[in-house]
């Protein structure tokens, strides 16, 4: 699996991430590292965002009071093409950066303008991207740790993802999905840069002038909810939206499987890209039974599930005759379930959260019917205010004739 895929997209669920040796996991407020492959070393790392520094100062309204609350809860992470950096961001407005070589380190904590919905870094590893919730895109630079963001583009919407692209895109579809999108991503070679947001919409720019639009990928009916570039095929892009919403996606080059998460329902599904056919073959569906948080493949093909359990909150399937099957008896497996079984606090809050994108559908409003009662009412309040001043004016002209003049 590509180091870079793993963990990139924004969403309050906790993230699961093979980076070299390592697999990190992100909980509501704390990012856990352990090295897995190696079962007999105990080597752990754990970051707090409840102990970062640099909490913003709280917002306040008109009136003085705190305008709304935020929390130390992580909202987005990503790991760098090699697994040298891991870059993540909470709803403090933190983008924290971490070095993993040759130990883990905290490098800088910087504040950024607005919450952020996705983040990724580029393959040069020398900026960050931030997505955020206004439609702005944020470049942060890693040599210079400290440095403040530069804003590269906007788009009129809420972004939900970002991507890279190496060359011009293609489209393929997920089957019984609507077509192209992951929303914030670049290319192998950082020459484009991919946008999803709330209207339905792909942005294709150029990273080194991302107000010059190369292309936009239309398609969709409901928001962006993923953009995923196959690192095989860079002219290809996959992307989900609406009551589709793919919570995460995965691939292993080995065979072209290509895995995905959906959004509240706890399935994993596994394809095999045709890439001249520009199709994905359906191989297997993987029942859970209970609700799946995250899944990444290591790159012999072994898919690791993370889920909302915490007698088992890891799975490990491994391909065999084209078919992955449950591995219970794997040292890996055992050590790192019971490092979160001991550690199930970091998820207490993400427990029952229900779907990360209930909030981004949007509800049709029927305004000319509304138009057309409030106008109804409105004819009919002037029809009773006639009755009523006719009325009165009548009982007016009989007052006075009843009272003529007396001789």
């Amino acid at each position: 699996m590509e180091a870079a895929e793993a963990c990139a997209a924004a969403s309050p669920n906790p993230g699961l991430g093979l980076c070299g040796t390592w697999m990190v996991i992100r909980g509501e407020t704390k990012l856990l590292a352990a090295r897995y492959k190696e079962p007999s070393q105990d080597d752990f790392f754990v970051y707090d965002c409840t102990t970062a520094g640099k909490k913003p100062q709280e917002n306040k309204g008109e009136d003085g009071k705190s305008a709304g609350k935020s929390s130390d809860t992580i909202l987005a992470c990503a790991f760098s093409s090699s697994g040298t950096y891991v870059a993540i961001t909470d709803d403090r407005k933190r983008l924290i950066l971490f070095c993993t070589k040759p130990s883990w380190e905290c490098l800088s904590v910087r504040l950024v303008t607005r919450r952020c919905t996705s983040l990724i870094i580029t393959t040069k590893e020398d900026k960050i991207l931030v997505a955020d919730k206004s439609g702005d895109v944020y470049s942060y630079s890693i040599a210079e740790p400290e440095k403040t963001g530069t804003i590269e583009l906007g788009h009129l919407s809420l972004l939900l993802d970002v991507r890279l692209s190496i060359q011009g895109l293609g489209c393929t579809l997920f089957p019984h999905l609507t077509a192209p999108g992951h929303p914030h991503a670049l290319s192998p070679d950082d020459q484009y840069i991919l946008t999803g947001d709330r209207d339905e919409k792909i942005r294709v720019s150029l990273t080194r002038a991302p107000h010059n639009i190369v292309s936009f990928c239309l398609g969709h009916r409901e928001f962006v909810s993923r953009i995923f570039v196959i690192p095989n095929y860079p002219d290809l892009l996959l992307s989900a939206s609406g009551k589709y919403a793919v919570s995460r996606t995965t691939y292993c080059c080995e065979g072209n499987y290509i895995a995905i998460l959906y959004d509240c329902i706890p399935t994993v599904s596994i394809f095999q890209l045709e890439a001249d056919a520009q199709k994905l073959l359906c191989k297997q569906h993987i029942s859970l039974n209970h609700q799946g948080w995250d899944i990444a493949f290591e790159e012999t093909g072994g898919l690791w599930i993370l889920q909302e359990d915490k007698q088992t909150p890891l799975l490990l399937y491994q391909p065999v005759d084209g078919q992955w099957q449950s591995v219970i008896e794997d040292k890996r497996l055992i050590k790192m379930s019971k490092y979160l079984h001991d550690n199930w606090t970091v998820f207490e809050g993400c427990v029952g959260k229900g779907s990360c994108y209930q909030n981004l559908y949007k509800t049709s409003f029927d305004n000319m019917a509304i138009y057309l009662q409030k106008k109804e009412d409105r004819l009919q309040q002037q029809k009773n205010k006639r009755k009523e001043l006719q009325h009165e004016s009548n009982g007016q002209t009989k007052k006075v004739k009843t009272e003529g003049p007396s001789l």
